[in-house]
């Protein structure tokens, strides 16, 4: 399930409201700075800090970037 690209276009970091990075695979939304990862459950994105999860990019991740004004 792909996320809406209008709404990737607002979604930001709830901790540091930064830009995130969109895993499509993994279903994930990822804060490289921070490296912490969001997980979208049932195509909608669970922005809480308390439910982020600790990430380490890997090379063979698909880059899609959320884009911000």
């Amino acid at each position: 399930m792909s996320l809406d690209p209008k709404l990737l276009d607002v979604l930001a970091c709830p901790k540091d409201k930064g830009p995130l990075r969109y895993l499509e695979q993994e279903q994930l939304l990822v804060n490289e700075r921070l490296g912490l990862a969001y997980r979208i459950d049932d195509g909608i994105p669970v922005l809480l800090i308390d439910e982020a999860t600790e990430w380490t990019p890997s090379a063979e991740e698909p880059i899609k970037k959320v884009s911000h004004p």
